[in-house]
């Protein structure tokens, strides 16, 4: 299990993390909003830990972006604010756990292990299409069964794609589908983002250009069955 742990006190951070370790439970730090965004955009993680208030976008904000992108990553809420409609507010914002301060490290890592238990129990199919292998659960890409790292944004656009199976997906879908609401209609991130992940990929593409249309996972055509009619 690998969690990011949003905790702007480095004593505490740091006393979490190594305790999550001796646990075998990897963790990495982000000790404000923009590193803790910055990190969920780069890596993968299993789990998010969030102290709601920090130094730039707040733990709030955090979880809302979390629970947009639609990766289904749990969201424990770690903090000072303990009162009921404090609570209520952070299930409300998505949160699957809520553990006050003070608290005690054990139950820590006992709410953690339940939270991956239950993501497990809903793990979405596998996808395999074109050469590619794409494990929603595990936030893994394989290509004729090499390991392909990619970013977050990167995962999420080949997400989209490799479920049209096949299908043409508009520039449109892919920044409503893999890009918070937020997100500028007329900017160049999808074509951006889409040639970076053909990168990443490798040759010969395997995401083919629609002109005009959008963009596909591009399947090799079916072979015709030879038979006495056939030249």
């Amino acid at each position: 299990m690998r969690v990011l742990i949003v905790e702007d006190e480095p004593y505490m951070a740091e006393a979490i993390r190594d305790g999550l370790r001796l646990e075998a439970i990897a963790a990495d730090l982000a000790g404000d909003g923009d590193t803790a965004l910055d990190m969920l955009g780069t890596h993968t993680y299993d789990i998010a830990v969030l102290d709601r208030d920090i130094p730039g976008p707040s733990g709030d904000e955090i979880a809302r972006r979390i629970v947009a992108s639609g990766s289904g990553m749990p969201i424990l809420m770690l903090t000072a604010a303990d009162r009921l409609d404090d609570k209520a507010s952070g299930f409300g914002l998505g949160a699957d756990d809520y553990l006050t301060k003070p608290f005690d490290l054990r139950e820590l890592v006992l709410r953690l292990r339940a939270l991956d238990r239950r993501r497990a129990h809903n793990r979405p199919p596998v996808r395999e299409i074109a050469g590619l292998r794409l494990d929603p659960f595990r936030r893994e890409v394989h290509r004729d069964g090499r390991y392909v790292a990619l970013t977050r944004k990167q995962f999420a656009v080949l997400e989209v794609l490799v479920a049209a199976e096949g299908g043409v997906v508009s520039a449109e879908e892919l920044l409503e589908r893999a890009w918070d609401e937020n997100a500028d209609p007329f900017t160049n991130a999808v074509r951006i983002t889409v040639s970076a992940l053909r990168k990443r990929l490798g040759e010969p593409w395997v995401i083919a250009t629609v002109p005009g249309a959008g963009y596909r996972i591009d399947t090799p055509p079916e072979a015709v069955p030879e038979g006495p009619d056939r030249e």
